[in-house]
């Protein structure tokens, strides 16, 4: 079996579920993305201590465009309009917590830049 075969399935429901099961794993997906980039970003602006910001900020990043593709495919391939049990409002509703994700992970990927030394940039306050 193909990637594009294993991703088509996934936003199609695969073979169990029904015609929502797509979409609320692309909703999963991007809400997991965005906790993802709100822990990176609190990570790079050094509320907390513990992780690296920059494998959350790339882990976001990863989780919320693969959210993001899988709401579009369930777009594209679902019958029917709002309210035939299809998940197609959920999948609409699964594209911007996809690109929420993105942003917040990009936002920390920006916060958590190094200097040829290695060592991470001080940024001015105030």
């Amino acid at each position: 079996m193909y990637a594009a075969d294993v991703v088509t399935a996934a936003a199609e429901g695969g073979a169990i579920g029904d015609g929502r099961t797509g979409a609320n794993l692309a909703l999963g997906v991007g809400l997991v993305g965005v906790a993802i980039g709100w822990l990176a970003l609190a990570r790079a602006a050094d509320r907390i201590s513990s992780g690296n910001a920059r494998t959350g900020a790339m882990s976001a990043i990863a989780a919320g465009l693969a959210g993001t593709v899988l709401a579009v495919l369930h777009l594209a391939t679902s019958s029917g309009g709002p309210g035939t049990g299809n998940g197609l409002v959920g999948a609409v509703a699964a594209v911007p917590l996809g690109l929420i994700a993105v942003v917040l992970g990009r936002r920390a990927l920006t916060r958590c830049r190094t200097e040829p030394s290695g060592e991470p940039t001080k940024r001015l306050t105030g």
